[in-house]
């Protein structure tokens, strides 16, 4: 039996992952998360991650994927707006 959510839904990720942090970590995290109103802490590092293998060259699985999340129609999710100067 699969997996549901608080809302009863099904869980669409298959793996947990389970990790330790210290506390400048934690804050770093939880600044980014805040910073970039992530819902949750896992949003955050789901995101942290998809950023650092981008910028070692691993692409993420794109399938299912908004536009939106790319910066095609907005700037990517997380991405502080920057005024120019």
């Amino acid at each position: 039996m699969a997996e549901k959510t608080a809302k009863g839904n099904d869980l669409q990720r298959g793996e947990r992952l389970q990790i330790m942090l210290d506390e400048a970590e934690l804050k770093a995290l939880d600044d980014f998360r805040y910073h970039n109103r992530m819902p949750s802490r896992a949003a955050a590092i789901r995101e942290l991650l998809r950023r650092g293998l981008a910028g070692v060259g691993y692409g993420a699985d794109i399938t299912g994927a908004r536009s939106e999340a790319f910066g095609v129609i907005t700037p990517p999710m997380g991405t502080p707006d920057k005024a120019e100067d």
